[in-house]
């Protein structure tokens, strides 16, 4: 096999797209390894994770930089260092700024089906819009939030009685999986962006 496809993962949170991802890349076959794991604040689970499993880390907060710009910058520069093929940002809350897009392709997560409800409250918004089918996305990020091209979705039904909380947590266990078997391809068989159409496989370019 050819060499592992180096990952940089950014988190906010718990990290469990995070940990999915670390247990996958275990496994030699997956043909990824995460070379870093970046953060905007301290103290969350998403670098106790990378830490217990000796991924090197780093933090940029936003309120340590006098302008967006700057970190911006600051952020482009930290992930340039571990010479990643593939960023992902797997529960990160800060929308990256063209440092980062212009250099790397950047693959992102949304729990539904976009274009349909996007934004910081698609669980919320596909529930009360009265759908009976959600789901979650795989996509390119953008400059723009959630409209990048969609790599991959999976549908998710809406049960009678369900809130917020519980769909979401039906939601994340398909993304998670969803997200592993996305990056996986891309890094093993290549893919190529035409328009707004994104293609993995055979004779995809490995970006």
């Amino acid at each position: 096999m050819s060499q592992a496809g180096r990952l940089v993962v950014l988190v906010s949170g718990s990290g469990t797209n995070l940990q999915a991802l670390l247990d996958a890349s275990a496994d030699p076959s997956y043909g990824a390894t995460i070379v870093a794991v970046g953060a905007d604040r301290d103290g969350i689970e998403g670098l106790a994770r990378a830490e217990r499993a000796g991924v090197p880390t780093f933090v940029e907060k936003l309120s340590g930089y006098g302008s967006r710009a700057e970190w911006d910058a600051a952020v482009a520069a930290r992930i340039a260092a571990y010479r990643p093929d593939l960023v992902v940002s797997a529960g990160f809350m800060k929308i990256l700024g063209d440092p980062t897009l212009s250099a790397f392709p950047v693959v992102n997560t949304h729990p539904a089906l976009l274009p349909s409800f996007p934004g910081a409250h698609g669980v919320r918004d596909a529930l009360a819009h009265g759908v009976k089918v959600t789901g979650c996305t795989v996509m390119l990020a953008d400059a723009g939030v959630d409209t990048g091209p969609i790599i991959a979705q999976e549908a998710v039904r809406v049960f009678d009685g369900d809130d917020e909380h519980q769909l979401h947590e039906r939601i994340k266990t398909v993304e998670r999986e969803l997200l592993v078997d996305t990056v996986g391809r891309m890094v093993r068989e290549g893919w190529t962006v035409a328009g707004r159409t994104v293609r993995i496989g055979p004779g995809g370019e490995k970006k």
